[in-house]
Formats: structure tokens, C-alpha cells, sequence
């Protein structure tokens, strides 16, 4: 339920006034249903109002019929114009929007719309959008068709999924920005669509298959799925069109329409580093569903080693680091949206090789070197306030360590507290303002990876003063206890890491000999790591994070019309 007040003492007198018919000089009348009202309080809520008491009615008029609105909605604008407040529930959201919007009453359509934003779900998404049409919203408009593109695979299996007009089927399968990890799920949802009422829509299979990407599955996909399926077969433009996607699959980088990657919705940035023995200002996106980066770097921003980075709220925040000269206290806050950089509240100490999570909507800072000394403080930013403030002292001094958060706990691991490569891993519980050391891992590790994923707190190479590893372990906060994960195909520490695709990505680092710019991801589900594109800088000590569901990820996306020519030329590269 939403309830929008702003009341005042004169409010509640006026209303005591009504609901007493003091003083009253019109009444309202909508179905037969009779509201005593004072026209300047209703005039004070909507232009409506101040058109019915003056221009289209005598002076002398005082029953106002209204066509077309409820009486309980009517209750509910009268009850907001007297009290500033309005109680909107999912009952009786919609008729109450309607008559807001009837009686331009826009304190109340605002209200509205904000609380059927918030309710949006896979099951009503589309029911919403549609409903954007009878009354003029268009930021929850916006929101509705946002949600459809961007959650499509959970839409796609609902009912209201099925009342989607051809036009708006196909406005939806062309957008580069549709969220499919599968294109099988959008020729899935093509079939279900037409299968709900076949002797309208078959006719239609050419120009929605037209917008499926089938040549971004595989070659048994079409063979099994798509050649077999009746409308495909039995269709000459479809049969034409599935000729072209079996040459181009295996040909993925072409400017066939039905090969071009979607937009991905999440985005990997590598920032900064050691790079050929200096600091790098180097920036790159790495776009999962192109398999590319790209640099964007900006020159204006200093180059920095050992820092963390953080997005909350539409913002990254980069903090601490080393530019070869200074060890930082000092935090840069970069806009993602309007991609304007300014710098944020400084911590309380200089961290260098600091460690850094999100929690509950508040960046932690911990350990890391200061110049002199390894710490083992902590600090944690509330960005509402704009400030740093210490929290519980670790139990080990670390930097090298390396953060992530599972479960409303924090967990920090590894490291290196000046004499010697740690073990051992804490976890941190907020609430009690407590640090608790968990299992040692099965090996020391500085500059190691840590990320929760499926469930677990993953626990990736690093070094063991010995040698830089590939071993991997993960941790279960069920039971206490690290069980072996496969290696890496590449040792590394001083590596970025972070979970995007539902898959774990290590990024870059030192391999023992020299920094590297090779990226591998791992699936849970088959146990694997895989090989990525490569990275066009060499570093380590650089810092990872993840960007996502903003309304300019395009931004950060290797434009679509260019993903040939970026191929053609790394091809060409690979044979010279």
C-alpha cells in the first residue's frame, strides 16, 4: 500500500468542516452517490475543478454531476484534496489513476504511478505498459517497457505475454537491448505467441523470424529446433532466411542482422593498474554478449595501482590506490548515467591494495598499505551523508586481501601483513560490529580473488611466497569448510574478479613471469574455465566491477554496427 500526506492543521479543520456539512457550497455527485464539498478546496488540487465552479457552469449551479468515476474513487480525491493524502492499494489502483486522470488531479496520478511502478512484476509488466496508453504516464510507460526488455525470459512465460499485438512482438524482438542469454528464448517465445491463435498468426512467422538472432545458437539448435518446426519448414521466406543463419553461425562476426549480438545487460569495467612498470589510467568495458572490449579510457583521470572499486546507485566509486608518488585516502565518484567524475568523501585512512565490498547500500573499505604499515582497519561509506566513519578493526592486518559480501555478511581473505602471505579469512557481521575468523584456506594467498557465487565464497589464485597459483577453492558458510574448485588455466595474483553471466571472470594480472592481459570465466554448472577475450592492456593490480541495468548501457557496449569491422580486423590480425 502507498500513502502520500501532507497534512496541515488547516487541512484537518477544512475536513472536520466537510465531514460535519459545515459551511459547504457544492455537492458532487457521481452515481447517484453525493459528496459534500467546498469548491476552494477542491480548486487547490486540480485545474479541473476551477474549470467545473467557473467557466462551464452558472454561478448559481450547485450539484456537479461527474460522469465516468466511481464513488469510491471519488471518496478517495475528495479525502486527498482535504488531507493531502490518499491510500492506494493494488484494489483500487487502477480505477483511482483513472479518475485522477479524468479530474487532472496529479498529486494523486503521480502517486499512482509511482506504486504501480514498484509493483511490477513478469506477470503483470505488460498489462501495465498497455494500461500507459488510457492514461498519459510516460515515465511508467518507460519503467513498464524497461521491465519487458530487460526481464523477457520470465515475461515471455506468462499470459499476458501472449496479448502482445504483432507490432509490438516485433518492436520488442529487434531491440539490441532485449535481455536473452539464449536467442533460443526469443524463437521459443516467437512459436508460443503464434500457437495461441494459429490461424491468425502463422502468417506472421516470416516477420517474427525475421527478428529472432538464430545465429547466435548452434548449428544442433537449428538442426533439432528450428529446420523440424512446421512453420519453419513449410515456410519458403523462413527456409531462406535459415540458410543464411547456417552459414553464418560458425561466421558469428558478420553483418548478417541475424548474427548481430543483443546489447548486453551488464557490463565488466577494468580499471587501472601496473602496466609495462607504471600506473595506468587505462579503462575497458568488457561486453560478454560481443566477446570485446573496449577502452574508454579517460586521460583527464590519474593513473592508479591497488585500488577499489565500488557501483552503488548509479555511481563508481574508485577508491584509494597509488599513483607511484602518493598512497590515497582520497575517493572518486563517477556518475555512470551522465558520466560526470567528482570526488566523494575521503576515508579516514590512506589504503593502498585495499580491499573493498558493498553491504546494504554502504561501501567498505579494509586493510591495505598506507606508505608505511599494512592495516588492519576497516571503514565503511554511507553515500547518503557523504561520509566515512571506522567500524571494528579486523583481526589480521592485511593488504593484497581481497572482499566480497554473501548472506548480509562480509567476508575478507588472504593478503599479506609484512612478513608473510596469509592463510586465514574473517567475516564481518554489520549489525553486531564484529570480526570472526573462519576456516584458513587451504593455501596462503596475496593477491588473490575473492567472489561469492552460487551460494559460496570463491576463493581464486593469488601468491604463496613461493609462486603465483591457479589453484582455486570455495568457501561454505553452512558448514565452515573450503572444498577444491578447478584451477585456473593461468596462474595469477593481482588479477580482477567478478561474477557477470552467471559465470565467475578473473581478469588480467601477474602470472609469475609477467602481467598479463588474458581473461578466463567459470561456470558452476560444468565446472569449467573457459577462455575470453583477451584485454588490450596488459596489468595487474588493476580493480574490476560490474555495471548494470542503466538506461544508458549502450554506452558501455561495443557499438553493434561496428562489431564486423572490430572482427574483420582482429582476424586479419591473427593471420599477418
Amino acid at each position: 500500500m502507498s500513502d502520500r500526506a501532507e497534512s496541515s492543521p488547516g487541512r484537518s479543520v477544512f475536513n472536520d468542516l466537510r465531514l460535519e456539512g459545515q459551511f459547504c457550497d457544492a455537492v458532487i455527485n457521481v452515481e447517484n452517490v453525493a459528496f459534500d464539498v467546498h469548491r476552494v478546496i477542491l480548486c487547490e488540487c486540480s485545474e479541473y475543478f476551477i474549470a467545473l465552479f467557473g467557466r462551464w457552469c452558472p454561478a448559481d449551479k450547485k450539484v456537479f454531476v461527474i460522469p465516468g468515476v466511481s464513488p469510491d474513487a471519488m471518496r478517495l480525491i475528495i479525502e486527498f484534496a482535504y488531507t493531502g493524502s490518499v491510500s492506494v492499494t493494488e484494489e483500487n489502483v487502477q480505477e483511482l489513476l483513472l479518475a485522477a486522470d479524468q479530474l487532472n488531479v496529479m498529486d494523486v496520478v503521480q502517486t499512482c504511478c509511482d506504486f504501480l511502478g514498484e509493483q511490477l512484476r513478469a506477470e503483470n509488466c505488460i498489462g501495465v505498459f498497455e494500461f500507459t496508453d488510457i492514461v498519459f504516464c510516460p515515465e511508467l510507460q518507460r519503467r513498464a517497457y524497461r521491465y519487458v526488455v530487460e526481464h523477457f525470459e520470465e515475461v515471455a512465460r506468462h499470459e499476458e505475454f501472449l496479448q502482445l499485438s504483432l507490432q509490438q512482438l516485433v518492436d520488442i524482438l529487434e531491440r539490441d537491448d532485449l535481455n536473452v542469454r539464449n536467442e533460443s528464448v526469443a524463437f521459443e517465445a516467437v512459436l508460443r505467441w503464434i500457437d495461441h491463435a494459429p490461424e491468425t498468426r502463422k502468417a506472421h512467422v516470416a516477420v517474427l523470424f525475421s527478428k529472432v538472432r538464430l545465429a547466435l545458437t548452434s548449428l544442433n539448435y537449428m538442426r533439432l529446433k528450428v529446420l523440424s518446426n512446421e512453420l519453419v519448414s513449410t515456410s519458403t521466406e523462413c527456409l531462406s532466411m535459415a540458410e543464411g543463419v547456417l552459414e553464418a553461425i560458425g561466421h558469428i562476426r558478420t553483418s548478417n542482422p541475424l548474427s548481430r549480438p543483443r546489447l548486453p545487460n551488464a557490463v565488466l569495467l577494468a580499471i587501472g593498474g601496473w602496466s609495462g612498470g607504471y600506473p595506468t589510467n587505462g579503462v575497458e568495458a568488457y561486453d560478454f554478449r560481443a566477446d570485446c572490449w573496449m577502452n574508454m579510457t579517460d586521460n583527464r583521470e590519474r593513473p592508479l595501482v591497488g585500488h577499489g572499486t565500488a557501483v552503488l546507485n548509479g555511481s563508481l566509486y574508485c577508491i584509494g590506490g597509488f599513483d607511484q608518488e602518493e598512497h590515497f585516502n582520497s575517493v572518486l565518484k563517477f556518475d555512470l548515467r551522465t558520466r560526470v567524475c567528482h570526488e566523494a568523501a575521503s576515508m579516514c585512512h590512506h589504503r593502498c591494495y585495499v580491499s573493498v565490498t558493498v553491504l546494504d547500500g554502504c561501501i567498505y573499505a579494509m586493510g591495505g598499505l598506507d606508505g608505511n604499515s599494512r592495516l588492519c582497519t576497516a571503514e565503511r561509506y554511507r553515500p547518503e551523508a557523504n561520509q566515512w566513519s571506522l567500524i571494528a578493526p579486523m583481526q589480521e592486518h592485511r593488504s593484497n586481501a581481497s572482499s566480497t559480501t554473501l548472506h548480509n555478511k562480509l567476508y575478507i581473505c588472504g593478503g599479506f601483513n609484512g612478513r608473510e602471505c596469509l592463510q586465514t579469512a574473517e567475516c564481518y557481521l554489520p549489525g553486531a560490529d564484529q570480526w570472526t575468523m573462519i576456516a584458513p584456506m587451504s593455501s596462503p594467498r596475496s593477491g588473490i580473488g575473492i567472489a561469492a557465487y552460487a551460494g559460496l565464497v570463491y576463493a581464486v589464485g593469488g601468491f604463496d611466497d613461493n609462486n603465483s597459483l591457479n589453484t582455486a577453492e570455495a568457501y561454505d558458510p553452512v558448514n565452515n569448510s573450503w572444498q577444491e574448485v578447478t584451477p585456473l588455466a593461468t596462474p595469477r595474483s593481482n588479477f580482477g574478479i567478478e561474477v557477470l553471466d552467471d559465470r565467475l571472470f578473473v581478469v588480467g594480472g601477474y602470472n609469475g613471469n609477467t602481467t598479463c592481459n588474458n581473461v578466463e570465466s567459470y561456470d558452476e554448472l560444468t565446472a569449467e574455465w573457459t577462455e575470453a577475450c583477451d584485454m588490450d592492456i596488459f596489468r595487474s593490480s588493476l580493480s574490476c566491477c560490474v555495471v548494470s541495468g542503466l538506461p544508458n548501457m549502450a554506452d558501455y557496449a561495443v557499438p553493434r554496427d561496428a562489431l564486423p569491422l572490430l572482427h574483420e580486423d582482429a582476424d586479419s590480425d591473427k593471420h599477418s
